[in-house]
């Protein structure tokens, strides 16, 4: 609801600063070239993500996700002790991991939504602790590959799209690290 707020008023206060300023037609060719450039970038992005999503296929089918899912057992089951002897739920939460690492944040969500459910069947209608660092870990997710911020600066007419990829791997650890911090000082408090 906000957004749609936001976005209205944004628009609404385009058009009456080009009615003022007597501008009409350039934000009227800039909507139309706007509008244009959102379908191209939709299809670049659409074309890398099929690419990642046809990789993160293949790895299922050799078994490379269910064997970085079982590396990843060890962390998540410190993160999240709730549910560390539930299989299904550790499993959606590996999973989700491991597509936000490989930066198919689009990927992610699903999985990350599937875990939520799971998680949410032991208290139903309040968000536990557990639920909450899920949260936070999909949110500041770690990201190896890039994937979709790669696609955008590809779909600009960027000539090395990766270029950013140490800087991407800092900031993601340090936001990681940052958001469970948080959550795990939040928790005890609200304990208390």
């Amino acid at each position: 609801m906000a957004m749609t707020v936001i976005w209205t008023g944004m628009t609404a206060l385009s058009l009456v600063c080009a009615l003022a300023l007597g501008n009409e037609s350039l934000l009227a060719s800039a909507a139309l070239e706007g509008a244009a450039n959102a379908i191209q970038l939709g299809l670049n992005m659409a074309g890398v993500l099929c690419l990642w999503m046809g990789v993160m296929e293949v790895m299922q089918r050799a078994g490379l996700a269910e064997k970085l899912a079982r590396a990843l057992r060890p962390v998540l089951r410190r993160l999240f002790p709730d549910f560390s002897e539930d299989r299904g739920v550790m499993d959606t939460i590996a999973a989700n991991v491991s597509a936000n690492l490989l930066g198919l944040g689009n990927a992610a969500t699903p999985l990350g939504l599937e875990a939520a459910r799971r998680m949410s069947r032991r208290t139903p209608g309040v968000a536990g602790d557990s639920l909450c660092m899920l949260v936070v870990c999909n949110t500041a997710s770690i990201q190896l590959i890039p994937t979709t911020v790669a696609a955008v600066r590809m779909a600009a007419g960027c000539q090395t799209p990766f270029d950013i990829l140490p800087a991407v791997w800092i900031t993601s650890i340090l936001s990681v690290l940052t958001g469970i911090t948080a959550a795990r000082i939040c928790s005890k408090i609200w304990k208390d």
